[in-house]
């Protein structure tokens, strides 16, 4: 190549963790365990290269990449000198969007109240649906804007974000609004894929039927205007299908309307009590179910046979101490396994590397699977897979940067991610980059 400008550089490297380097949309069972991994040569450092767009153009060690960049300026270089390069992190589930947080709550759980005795109770998400619609639109989008930075500098430049705390029209077009200006204004640091949220709860003056015609008859006709008229963009549709709250008939309702506007199905299945909600998704082909805690056989083999995302949370079955979902199951099934972080004002966790440390620790994965799960199966449930998840030649230069020996680190040293992560490219630029310590 010759005379030409490339926006980014990273050389130096000593090990990059591609994931996948022969153009998988996701990995299952054995694969995940195969990661592609590169390791720099005693005299020879690793290399990556993304152009103007952000797009990655060459992978490979320095002396090849010096070779065939030899007449090209780069608008960035950097250093990487005893570097571990991975892909962006992708969290495949949170609720980011909301106001009042939830301690008091906390204290309760760790006294023995349930989830759900909470719920029941007015506290929970109708707690944080009181604090959400008296909030402003100006203030909601400065607490989600603080919140996805924060998740920047963890690692995760692809996140998926609900709304769900309004219940009625008015608050969840605001939820959206915010979450579309941050998609916009944000877009140079994290990526955004919104979810319709509406049926997250029953309101306390509805029961699951009025709910259920409400989010149907106002709600989504109220979103699908606002689409329209370019004031909001919706990739995914959500349900709490649970017991007690969207049941089986009336998620799949929801859903399949959902569907009818072009969205993708990702929704909360099996988490409290075993409803049959997953084998319900799998048979209307929902994209990625998430939480699972309660799955049945059959909808494990139905979801393989499917190539569904089981969506695992770690984080709830640590806050709430539920029984983890069978994972070793899944995986030896062959369902594409994602993680998120569940982020929301029940459970306070921004940090993916937390999350994939949770899932080794308490869902039996190994890191190789922690890892891909979040990473390039993560953005498969959101149908972002061909430019993220992985590093590799025509997807985008999303880059996280570690300062330690192996990148098995950032899963290993638990919490310590503020202190290993060093920098992180988002679309070949540098988005965060750690300031040195005194």
């Amino acid at each position: 190549m010759s005379d030409k400008v490339m926006q980014l550089l990273v050389h130096s490297a000593r090990q990059i963790v591609q994931v996948t380097s022969s153009g998988e949309n996701f990995l299952t069972g054995g694969q995940m365990k195969n990661l592609k991994v590169i390791t720099a040569k005693p005299d020879d450092g690793l290399s990556v290269v993304a152009d103007k767009t952000g797009t990655i153009v060459a992978i490979g060690y320095d002396s090849e990449i010096r070779t065939k960049f030899r007449n090209t300026a780069f608008e960035r270089t950097v250093d990487a000198s005893d570097l571990c390069i991975l892909p962006g992190f992708v969290d495949a589930h949170t609720h980011p969007v909301w106001a009042g947080d939830r301690v008091h709550e906390f204290r309760m759980k760790l006294a023995g109240a349930t989830y759900m005795s909470i719920h029941n109770a007015g506290g929970g998400i109708h707690y944080t649906v009181e604090h959400t619609r008296r909030a402003s639109e100006d203030e909601l989008y400065r607490l989600l804007r603080d919140r996805l930075l924060r998740i920047l500098r963890s690692g995760t430049t692809v996140v998926e974000c609900k709304s769900g705390y309004g219940l009625n029209v008015e608050t969840e077009l605001k939820m959206l609004r915010v979450l579309e200006r941050a998609k916009r204004e944000l877009s140079s640091f994290i990526d955004i894929s919104i979810t319709f949220c509406g049926a997250h709860a029953i309101p306390k003056d509805m029961t699951e039927e009025t709910a259920t015609r409400e989010v149907i008859e106002e709600q989504l006709p109220a979103v699908a205007r606002s689409i329209r008229l370019g004031e909001i963009s919706v990739d995914n549709i959500d349900v709490f299908c649970e017991k007690g709250v969207f049941e089986l008939e009336n998620s799949k309702k929801i859903l399949e309307a959902g569907r009818e506007m072009g969205f993708r199905m990702n929704f909360h299945a099996d988490e409290l009590y075993p409803l049959g909600s997953a084998e319900m998704g799998a048979s209307i082909k929902a994209e990625a179910m998430s939480h699972l805690e309660q799955i049945s056989e059959k909808a494990i083999q139905e979801m393989a046979k499917n190539h569904c995302v089981g969506i695992i949370l770690p984080t709830t079955v640590y806050i709430l101490r539920l029984e983890p979902p069978p994972v070793r199951k899944m995986i030896e099934a062959g369902v594409p396994i994602a993680l998120g972080s569940d982020f929301n004002p029940n459970a306070f966790c921004l940090s993916m590397p937390m999350v994939m440390h949770l899932a080794c620790m308490l869902c039996r994965m190994s890191l190789e699977e922690a890892l891909v799960a979040s990473t390039l199966n993560a953005a498969c449930s959101l149908g972002l897979s061909s430019k993220y998840g992985s590093i590799e030649v025509g997807k985008k230069a999303d880059l996280v940067l570690l300062d330690a020996p192996t990148w098995e680190h950032i899963v290993y040293q638990f919490g310590e991610h503020d202190h290993l992560i060093q920098m992180v490219v988002k679309n070949g630029f540098v988005a965060y980059e750690k300031t040195p310590s005194l």
